[in-house]
């Protein structure tokens, strides 16, 4: 009871002391978001992501449209059967007895392995099945490019989903590869594979010398093309990420100065390049490379660029603000201007990813990432049919199809089924999959497997508190290829006044606290009984934990415990 009452007096002493602050930057599109959303409830992210694993991975699911999975034993680019996913439920293109069983996208695949993965589920030997293993059939050598790709093979490709139509498609699923291999490092064959794609990665990022005005890049024959397809010169955020992760990987410098030639140039855009989800791995970027190299990367204009809905070739496209009809949806990511704004889960679940652990680098934006993920965290429960009010959904009638994992693919302020559901009023949770074959695929095709199963993110993350409204956030959780940082979380307050948190030990031994906000060490010695934080009104604290008896140093302005790095700015006369 001494030592409780001594470090509740400690952390109320240290954390109202007039210590210098890091100053908080703003997001002006955060800034149109609620502190507190109404009305208010955050789901059990982590849960929720078990759910879909446990009920998704099981091919003798009971139920129409049942099981999602099925095995595709066409061996493409290696000889094993993969799993095949449906992108959502009941889409005609899918399941075993459709197209040889081959059409299924990296985007589900991949995202559910990882999103189980990043839950703690390990996918490499399931009940006798290694998931993980199968993932490398999605790397196209048969074809030549010699990267992660959608699809296994052509003659599915043009059936949605990238090919040499769509820069991102082509590029994302090599960034959930590496956040793969980073959470299977033993995988057999993932190395080699990690390798190669480098290798194509950094040979394009050469041919490119700075323009990504392309609309693709033929990996085969190493060359920028142009197409319908505007221009998607934020394929560079994608590019860097890769190359940058396989430099903290295999330490090669080729690939250091790779990820900054591609940083570079998208940085020197003149406008706005967002176009679907690789814009926030550029702000992501920007902050690490410039705590960890020393460059100068403009991380605001890059965090705007994500934010703000400025986009001219994907006009519109970034995060939504605003209440409709008394529902907050701030925090969702798309469009902003389809009719009216049209949000969508996958990109919301994957924009926290990058967005979060990138406070780590730069605390100033804590406040802001804080504001935006509780908004987001809040708001896209309402994708999924049990949360959102049955008369704002297109088809609640059908909402026990998805067992309660998977949700609507998206959510608009008027439905974009021009001739159905205009009686509705704002938000409406709708999905796209019906307009993909028109005619032909169901009604529940608007409820989206492939979203749903990147839920692990959310679920690695955010954690609740005792102050309902004041999440933890674990700015580790996503941060791939920095093994060795010590735990890491952000509290943001968004109330008027101060709040006391308790904060749980994550370690099994005696940590000392730091807080990167204040810059200073605000407890020691914190045992296994949970200690009283007291965070300040709309503020944040960047919380780092550090064993205890480590001893500190300084150098070059960065705060280190036994070699490892506490603080990459640490200025306590700031």
């Amino acid at each position: 009871m001494k030592l409780f009452l001594k470090t509740f007096f400690l952390f109320l002493v240290t954390t109202n002391l007039c210590y210098a602050q890091v100053k908080q930057k703003t997001i002006p599109k955060v800034n149109e978001m609620a502190r507190l959303p109404a009305p208010l409830k955050i789901i059990d992210w982590k849960q929720m992501a078990m759910n879909f694993d446990r009920t998704v991975y099981d091919f003798k699911a009971k139920g129409q449209y049942w099981p999602l999975i099925w095995m595709d034993s066409t061996g493409k680019n290696f000889n094993q059967p993969v799993i095949g996913m449906y992108t959502a439920i009941g889409d005609v293109r899918q399941g075993p007895a459709n197209n040889k069983g081959m059409f299924h996208e990296a985007l589900a695949n991949m995202g559910a392995v990882l999103g189980a993965s990043l839950v703690g589920i390990d996918k490499s030997n399931q009940q006798g099945i290694n998931y993980v293993a199968m993932l490398k059939n999605y790397f196209n050598s048969e074809n030549g490019w010699n990267i992660m790709m959608n699809n296994t093979a052509p003659e599915v490709a043009m059936l949605g989903g990238g090919y040499g139509r769509d820069w991102w498609y082509d590029v994302y699923p090599n960034l959930l590869f590496y956040a793969l291999y980073d959470r299977y490092p033993a995988e057999p064959g993932f190395e080699q594979l990690a390798r190669k794609i480098a290798e194509q990665f950094f040979k394009a990022d050469s041919i490119l010398n700075g323009n990504y005005n392309y609309s693709y890049f033929d990996y085969g024959k190493m060359q920028p093309m142009t197409n319908k397809i505007c221009a998607q010169p934020d394929a560079a955020a994608g590019h860097a990420y890769v190359l940058y992760m396989a430099y903290k990987k295999f330490g090669d410098p080729r690939y250091l100065k790779g990820a900054l030639r591609a940083m570079k140039a998208l940085e020197s855009q003149k406008i706005n390049p967002t176009y679907e989800l690789l814009m926030p791995f550029g702000a992501y970027l920007a902050s690490r490379m410039n705590a960890e190299q020393g460059t100068h990367f403009d991380l605001q204009k890059m965090l705007d660029w994500t934010f703000s809905g400025t986009a001219v070739c994907r006009e519109g496209w970034g995060f939504l603000a605003g209440t409709w009809n008394g529902i907050d949806i701030s925090g969702t990511v798309g469009s902003t201007v389809d009719h009216g704004g049209y949000s969508f889960l996958m990109n919301t679940f994957d924009a926290a990813w990058p967005l979060v652990p990138l406070v780590k680098y730069q605390p100033e934006y804590a406040s802001a990432i804080g504001k935006w993920m509780l908004n987001a965290a809040n708001a896209s429960r309402l994708f999924y049919p049990q949360y959102m009010p049955s008369e704002h959904q297109t088809i609640p009638e059908f909402a026990e199809v998805t067992k309660g994992v998977i949700a609507y693919e998206g959510i608009a302020k008027a439905s974009t089924f021009d001739h159905k559901y205009s009686a509705l009023k704002a938000p409406v949770a709708q999905g796209d999959g019906p307009k993909w074959v028109p005619g032909k695929n169901p009604e529940v095709s608007q409820f989206s497997v492939y979203g749903s199963g990147h839920a692990g993110i959310f679920g690695s993350i955010v954690r609740k508190t005792n102050v309902e409204g004041i999440l933890q956030l674990d700015l580790n959780a996503t941060n791939f290829y920095a093994s060795k940082d010590f735990p890491a979380y952000l509290f943001y307050n968004p109330y008027n006044g101060p709040k006391t948190v308790f904060f749980k030990n994550p370690l099994s031994k005696k940590i000392d606290i730091y807080d990167a906000v204040r810059k200073n060490f605000i407890a020691k010695n914190v045992g296994s009984v949970p200690c009283p934080i007291n965070v300040g009104a709309i503020q944040s604290l960047v919380l780092v934990c550090v064993p205890s008896g480590l001893k500190t140093s300084i150098k070059n302005n960065r705060l280190y415990a036994n070699k490892q790095i506490i603080d990459y700015n640490y200025n306590p006369k700031q």
